[in-house]
């Protein structure tokens, strides 16, 4: 069957059981959306080709399928930057597509040209420029294959504008073959067999995992392991979820703003165990300092991130299902209840929690507060800053893939649109974005998309009149000299700029009416806004400061 190439994409996507693509129409893309117009596949509009990114993100993590954006060439490409950054730093599958001028154009400086392929290549696991379209389908194939497997990450297809009028024969590839391109998946018998004798004469055992857990799939095997061999578990940003953390062997996240006794914990460790992490600096603090006791075993698929950051005594490349499952089969039974006696006795002396006397609404209490309303059972996505943190510290995670952060990059505005891929993969389910009012601002024009589209996700605005974590440095480091990062009160209000797109504002200024605007909004089955007015000079406590080992912590109650 002959097509045109913009049909042979559509039909692609289609092969590939695309269930939706976020994007923005521009002129050279115009004959994609033409066949869109006939076609039964789902397409959203966006306000802006980096919300476009950011929400197929969102669908990619909620769901583990790959999520697809599409945009224009020139400006439109490269408003996908942002988005595509933030997913390569968190191993996201995803597809971007993206218009070029016509191939006879390419390198002319013509309108709207841009080289993205150039442009992109530090920040994606592969991209293509198709110039051939005969090549159209199997690169499209490829895209995908490379996207989701191994350590998953951004592909980018970039389609000039001529292709999508040349014609072809459209014979999808069944299966791909790339010769330099085979992730492996289990692991060397010989590491795991070092490894399970590491973990039997260990005495201070303990699980690092991280989102490689959630990627592939192994929260159970996670469970079934450190509960056989009594391990107690961190994990890290991207991690929360994969363990629960209402399990007693939980030490909720480590790090810079982690638990006080996860980052006691693992520096007085003999034996870490690293499922699907990084060892990135949020994590380590001062890396000479890290854990200097600690032999590491480190199980990961991608072997570029062993030995990267940390010296790893045992690596066992592969799958972390796969590994977990096997270590499974072979560790036996251990008895730590000695370092479980330590670990009791670190959660006492340095417990997580705030002052919350008084009848200021903390921005703590807001989020203890959406874990009660929502049992826990709720995705909860995050802008980043002092919300990103209160978010990872005070709801109780259990369940992998219901909280989505940007972690690596760290990108204010990733939360809201990454909220809305999620509330579309999932209409039925309570979706939160935690925000401040600076990050939220920095996409608050999908409050359009979100309301179009009749998607019930609730912003819960963590209002302090700054961008808080930057003022919080500003506070601690640089004598409260507030350079810029404080805003003018009630600008904007909020709750007008919710009711202007069509959404509903709630603003709270009251301790005692949280818990009924939460519910209110829960219940309410449209876009709500919840403005909640918060102390402007709050910290995020415990708190590593830059360059320090991660056991010497500033701040907080402890």
């Amino acid at each position: 069957m002959r097509l045109k190439g913009a049909n042979i994409l559509v039909e692609s996507l289609k092969k590939e059981k695309v269930g939706i693509v976020f994007g923005y129409p521009g002129g050279v893309v115009l004959p994609i959306f033409d066949v869109l117009y006939d076609s039964d596949l789902k397409f959203m509009l966006t306000r802006h080709e980096q919300a476009a990114a950011h929400a197929a993100d969102g669908y990619a993590r909620a769901t583990g399928n790959v999520g697809v954006c599409l945009a224009t060439s020139g400006p439109g490409a490269t408003n996908l930057v942002t988005g595509i950054a933030t997913a390569y730093m968190d191993s996201v599958p995803m597809v971007a597509l993206t218009g070029q001028v016509k191939t006879n154009l390419i390198g002319s400086d013509a309108f709207q040209e841009a080289d993205i392929t150039g442009i992109t290549r530090p920040i994606t696991k592969h991209n293509y420029l198709v110039k051939d379209i005969n090549d159209l389908a199997p690169t499209i194939k490829e895209a995908f294959y490379v996207a989701r497997t191994g350590r998953p990450g951004p592909v980018l297809v970039d389609l000039p504008a001529d292709l999508m009028f040349a014609e072809a024969e459209f014979n999808y590839p069944e299966k791909i073959s790339m010769r330099s391109y085979d992730p492996v998946c289990a692991g060397f018998q010989g590491q795991l067999k070092k490894a399970a004798k590491a973990i039997h004469e260990s005495c201070k055992p303990i699980i690092y995992a991280g989102g490689g857990v959630i990627i592939s799939g192994a929260e159970n095997e996670l469970l079934e392991f450190a509960s056989k061999a009594s391990i107690p578990v961190t994990t890290t940003l991207l991690g929360l979820g994969c363990f629960p953390e209402t399990n007693p062997l939980s030490l909720k996240m480590l790090g810079m703003h982690g638990s006080a006794y996860a980052n006691h914990a693992i520096t007085e460790s003999d034996l870490i165990i690293a499922v699907g992490s990084r060892f990135d600096d949020r994590v380590t603090g001062k890396l000479d300092e890290f854990a200097p006791k600690a032999k590491i075993i480190h199980i990961d698929i991608d072997p570029s991130s062993v030995s990267k950051n940390v010296h790893v005594h045992i690596p066992i490349v592969g799958d972390a299902k796969e590994v977990l499952m096997a270590l499974n089969r072979i560790v036996k039974a251990g008895d730590t209840s000695k370092w479980m006696d330590r670990i009791a006795q670190l959660k006492k002396q340095y417990p997580l929690r705030y002052d919350n006397s008084g009848d200021d609404i903390k921005p703590q209490y807001v989020v203890e507060q959406i874990y009660e309303a929502t049992k826990g059972d709720a995705i909860i996505t995050t802008e980043v800053g002092q919300n990103q943190m209160w978010a990872a510290q005070f709801y109780k995670y259990s369940k992998p893939r219901s909280f989505l952060s940007s972690g690596g990059l760290g990108t204010m505005g990733y939360g809201f649109p990454a909220a809305i891929g999620a509330q579309t993969a999932y209409p039925e389910k309570t979706v939160f974005d935690i925000a401040g009012d600076g990050s939220i601002q920095m996409n608050i024009q999908e409050l359009a998309t979100a309301v179009i589209n009749k998607l019930p996700v609730n912003i819960a605005i963590l209002n302090n009149c700054c961008l808080g974590m930057v003022r919080q440095w500003q506070e601690l480091f640089y004598n409260k000299r507030y350079s810029h990062t404080c805003f003018q009160p009630g600008c904007p209000d909020f709750v007008k700029l919710a009711q202007a797109y069509g959404a509903v504002g709630i603003r709270v200024t009251k301790k005692a009416d949280v818990a009924d605007a939460i519910k209110r909004a829960i219940e309410t089955k449209n876009t709500v806004v919840l403005d909640f007015i918060v102390r402007n000079e709050e910290n995020v406590f415990p708190m590593v400061p830059s360059g320090e080992a991660i056991n010497r912590m500033i701040g907080g109650m402890a």
